[in-house]
């Protein structure tokens, strides 16, 4: 009989020493499904052309100032990687130094950022970052109690699920102040054509529209300073209307 019980208490001490599997120390968190679906390409394309808007002109960040949507995190739990918030900025450079900016490579983390779109003052749309990847401007943030983490030691961003547009600061805006003379109303038609060419093409309600300084956990960001909602609201109908998309715009929150 003894020798049946050494083999089976060298295995306990052995599994008593093995090395645990690393669990997790927060939850993977997910977003209620909004129930919009995505338009159709053909759909979609057709509203594009409906709302008359400026084509895109090239101006791509460096390598190092975007990244991938990651699916995963670092236990191998799917996470939220897909379009669904949009969060408007203001630039508080000029659009052209924005553009360097961002064109310029930082090996710093600290100084990597980027948008996937930029609006400068006559409306002209600035492709900074495809939608497909994950643009650098909102590091610290949450959608409500809504984050996304990666790394345990990470801090919870929404560059995972976000698409980031900005409008260009008027000349007024280009320091700290607490407010500036504030946009064109080119630049409002234009930025709620494209909100609303993203909720249509990613099926996101205007519940879940909003600002750099709503979803910042650093205390620091107040962009887009200045901002009228009503013009943006203004602007957004008339789009929605020329599109029939007027189901975008629902009144219950989403988070």
């Amino acid at each position: 009989m003894a020798r049946l019980l050494l083999p089976v208490t060298a295995l306990l001490l052995l599994s008593a020493c093995a090395p645990r599997a690393a669990r997790a120390p927060f939850p993977v968190q997910t977003l209620a499904d909004a129930g919009l679906k995505p338009l159709p390409a053909p759909q979609l394309a057709a509203c594009a052309a409906a709302l008359h808007l400026p084509p895109e002109r090239a101006r791509p960040a460096a390598a190092s100032n975007f990244g991938e949507r990651q699916g995963r995190d670092a236990f191998g739990r799917t996470v939220p990687h897909h379009p669904q918030l949009i969060v408007l900025h203001e630039t508080v450079l000029s659009a052209a130094d924005t553009a360097r900016r961002f064109a310029t490579a930082h090996p710093k983390d600290d100084d990597q950022a980027s948008y996937h779109l930029l609006v400068d003052r006559l409306g002209q749309r600035l492709r900074i970052v495809p939608d497909a990847g994950r643009a650098y401007g909102a590091g610290m943030a949450a959608f409500g109690d809504f984050t996304v983490r990666i790394r345990p030691a990470s801090v919870g961003s929404l560059n995972n699920v976000a698409l980031h547009l900005s409008l260009e600061s008027p000349a007024d805006g280009r320091g700290d102040g607490d407010a500036h003379s504030g946009y064109t109303p080119e630049q409002y038609r234009v930025a709620a054509g494209q909100v609303l060419l993203w909720q249509a093409a990613f099926g996101i309600p205007m519940s879940r529209v909003t600002t750099h300084q709503a979803v910042d956990r650093s205390h620091s960001r107040r962009d887009p300073r200045s901002f009228r909602w009503e013009a943006f609201d203004a602007a957004w109908r008339q789009a929605a209307e020329r599109c029939g998309l007027t189901a975008y715009d629902r009144g219950r929150a989403t988070i």
